[in-house]
């Protein structure tokens, strides 16, 4: 078992939600619900992985909130 942090945003302008794993060149994909969207990125991700381990260009480490006074 394999598991991978994606990164999920919602674009103002089509609605859809879009998803990415960061560092992952070509897995990324887009959804109309957070759930389409995790379908869609986990049959992209298998799809790439036929080809083989990636050889990923970063790693995700997390996200951190910034407050600006």
């Amino acid at each position: 078992m394999r598991t991978f942090s994606a990164v999920i945003e919602k674009c103002n302008d089509t609605g859809f939600f879009v998803g990415y794993i960061p560092g992952f060149p070509g897995a990324h994909s887009q959804g109309e619900t957070i759930d389409e969207l995790r379908i869609n990125l986990k049959e992209v991700v298998e799809m790439l992985l036929e080809d083989g381990e990636p050889l990923l260009e970063s790693e995700f480490i997390g996200t951190q909130n910034l407050v600006l006074d």
